[in-house]
């Protein structure tokens, strides 16, 4: 009990900047507790692809419906592939971010595993990396980070490709794998950037040391918008619970896991991870008014023919963050 609270205080304090908070309900008595809801811009990663897997490109908002708890949104910023996020119409454009407008491509967190578990070829995934590092699309900025017991932050989020690779080269095998604790601070650092984040996962093995659980960590991912795909092993595999838990977190972030089953294997893994960044469609509503504030379920939907032609794949919902305080008998906050 006392760990899930932890999280749930973590997650609060990281999920959503309160840059649109609606007021406290009218009427509340002097003293009493009030429950805020702080709901800014929520924003969705939607991969489109036809029946064969391929990815489907030239679609425009008017293509898409999205649904919060079934109550329709209406989409506020748009955009396709490694292009940047514009305001759908002049009214949303007033008062959706200027950053929202001007950052392009995605901000890519990578989290290498460098546990025990990675004596055996810990030189070929250090190439594996670094070549999906190379690959990434120039408008993408990317941060490098590692972890056995504790978190080392080899690179932060930079466009420069070099100071990743160091980090990356600089990695030593070490201690018991605390992956999920890792993740946290990971999407916690994820959290203060504007713009597009994915997480990008590798894992030889099971999490022996972590204090967070995975679906806590899903479900802050979920509630971030934060893409996690999974490249693991043969080895992890072999463990039903690291199976169950990588495949569950990625699909409900919106992203995908991977079980490679040889270090090529593992190559076309990050291939395809890079391929789906970049075909990403980015787009984002401001909830309208829903008394949930637990959680609450997203769903996006193709319209017309594309419904019938098309899958859709992206988070499955977010809970929005809460904040009480208390009022003195003046009525000013405390």
């Amino acid at each position: 009990m006392a760990k899930r609270y932890l999280l749930s205080l973590i997650a609060c304090s990281i999920l959503l900047s309160p840059a649109i908070r609606p007021e406290a309900q009218e009427g509340t008595q002097p003293n009493a507790p009030t429950l805020r809801v702080d709901v800014n811009l929520v924003l969705l990663n939607v991969a489109v692809t036809d029946r064969k897997g391929n990815y489907v490109t030239g679609l425009r908002p008017s293509d898409f419906a999205i649904y919060e708890d079934d109550i329709p949104q209406k989409i506020a910023t748009f955009g396709e592939g490694n292009g940047p996020q514009e305001p759908v119409d002049v009214a949303q454009a007033e008062k959706t971010p200027q950053q929202m407008s001007s950052v392009a491509g995605a901000n890519v967190f990578i989290l290498f595993d460098t546990s025990n578990y990675m004596y055996r070829g810990f030189a070929l995934a250090q190439d594996a990396i670094a070549e999906f590092v190379r690959s990434l699309d120039s408008a993408e900025r990317v941060a490098f980070y590692a972890y056995s017991r504790d978190l080392y932050r080899g690179s932060v989020l930079t466009a420069d490709r070099t100071q990743v690779l160091r980090g990356v080269r600089s990695t030593v095998a070490g201690d018991d794998p605390a992956l999920y604790n890792a993740l946290l601070l990971t999407l916690k650092d994820a959290g203060t950037f504007p713009g597009r984040k994915v997480v990008v996962v590798f894992s030889n093995g099971p999490d022996r040391a972590s204090m967070a659980a995975p679906e806590d960590i899903g479900e802050l991912a979920q509630s971030e918008g934060v893409p996690i795909y999974v490249v693991s092993t043969r080895e992890a595999k072999l463990d039903p619970i690291s199976t169950t838990a990588f495949k569950r977190m990625a699909a409900a972030t919106g992203g995908e896991a991977f079980f490679a089953k040889s270090w090529k294997d593992q190559e076309r893994a990050f291939a395809l991870i890079r391929s789906d960044v970049g075909h990403l469609y980015s787009l984002s509503y401001y909830p309208q008014a829903n008394q949930n504030r637990g959680w609450r379920t997203i769903k996006v939907k193709l319209l017309g023919e594309a419904g019938k032609k098309y899958h859709i794949r992206t988070r499955s919902g977010y809970r929005p963050q809460t904040t009480r305080f208390s009022t003195d008998n003046s009525g000013s906050a405390q």
